[in-house]
């Protein structure tokens, strides 16, 4: 009896644009991971395929999604793989994430976590934002700073990938919390994370390019927003964010550069928002503003 050849895909991608090119390598897939790359901002996104693989169709994917983001196509990298569980066998190697009152972690690592923290399983490699990038990283450790000193009533999580930053807001508060994407896969995948987490009473993925959803409407204004995207969206949404921000209502942004710091900035200081935080680690950045 023959086995099948197993091909791996695999580019490299800015983090936040992670989950975008996992959803245009999903189809045909047999599993996805995703990790960081040291020494740089760029994350390694490799796909499992049984063969046969049409390199064209997967190129011609990655277009696409690098098209809808305004970022050059990653180069392919596509190779045949001896017969092993190569997914399973990374993700046992995977060390939880410690961020601040946040423990995140596969289910490896499940009952692990140290006495007092708040516990969140989010498998890495099926969506961005399991914990592991500086930028969800600092987006948890505003929000663990924020919870210090009050208790928000109606966030919002504007491009959720795997859904860690709902998850945590939910987790903290106990209140109802909006989760949208734009890709499809995320949604699903933060979906599934919900309901592993018990937290499906309390978190909504919504597929949604911006606000462009009845659901995200009809429950603004928000006092939290929480927006771990890229620059140029975070620029383009920058009005549409604050006037869906409930008076003295806070705003985190993250997926930026250290370098797009005063531009991105700028966008939201001509909407009547301030800085109030700065935060860097890496190369990347976290801002927390307010009106």
């Amino acid at each position: 009896m023959s086995i099948p050849v197993i091909w791996q895909a695999t580019v490299a991608v800015p983090g936040p644009a992670v989950a975008a090119f996992e959803g245009a390598l999903a189809e045909g897939a047999l599993a996805s991971s995703s990790f960081e790359i040291p020494g740089g901002t760029n994350w390694s996104v490799k796909t499992l395929f049984a063969e046969p693989v049409d390199r064209l169709n997967v190129e011609a994917r990655l277009a696409s999604a690098a098209a809808s983001l305004g970022l050059p196509a990653p180069e392919l990298t596509l190779v045949p793989l001896p017969d092993r569980n190569w997914v399973s066998a990374s993700l046992r190697a995977l060390p939880p994430v410690h961020a601040g009152r946040f423990f995140v972690h596969g289910a490896h690592d499940r009952g692990r976590a140290p006495g007092g923290a708040i516990n969140l399983e989010v498998e890495a490699g099926r969506a961005f934002g399991n914990g592991r990038h500086e930028t969800t990283y600092g987006c948890l450790l505003t929000l663990g700073h924020l919870a210090k000193t009050r208790r928000f009533r109606r966030p919002l999580d504007l491009g959720c990938g795997a859904g860690v930053l709902a998850l945590a807001m939910a987790r903290l508060w106990r209140v109802p919390v909006i989760a949208s994407d734009i890709d499809p896969w995320a949604v699903a995948v933060a979906k599934a994370n919900s309901r592993k987490n018990n937290l499906h009473p309390w978190v909504r993925p919504v597929l949604a390019d911006g606000f462009a959803h009845p659901a995200l409407c009809k429950l603004a204004p928000y006092d939290l927003i929480m927006a771990n995207i890229l620059a140029r969206p975070l620029q383009r949404l920058a009005p549409a964010i604050a006037g869906h921000l409930a008076p003295g209502g806070r705003v985190v942004l993250s997926g930026l550069l250290a370098k797009q710091d005063a531009q991105v900035r700028s966008a939201y200081r001509g909407q009547g928002l301030s800085l109030v935080s700065r935060q860097r680690i890496g190369g990347w950045l976290t801002l927390e503003l307010a009106r």
